[in-house]
């Protein structure tokens, strides 16, 4: 074996390492922009804690975020799956 060569095992291990990095990095961005987003849109005063109208907005806010999101996310991965 080559020094400096990597197996097909290693070579596969790898890759999932690296998916999984791309995985957790990408939630970070959703849960960053939600954030931004969902806080620019609903918190007009920010204070020490949110009244009931600001929570509602920001629930609702996060599941759009997350619905549009998802349909996303599929549609990519069906564009990619396809194009494969």
């Amino acid at each position: 074996m080559d020094q400096g060569r990597i197996t097909g095992a290693q070579r596969e291990q790898l890759i999932e390492q690296v998916k999984e990095q791309i995985a957790v990095a990408n939630a970070q961005e959703l849960l960053s922009k939600m954030t931004d987003k969902c806080f620019k849109k609903c918190v007009v005063k920010p204070g020490s804690s949110l009244d009931s109208s600001e929570q509602k907005c920001i629930a609702m806010c996060m599941d759009r975020y997350m619905d549009a999101w998802n349909l996303v996310s599929k549609t990519y991965s069906s564009r990619l799956q396809r194009e494969r």
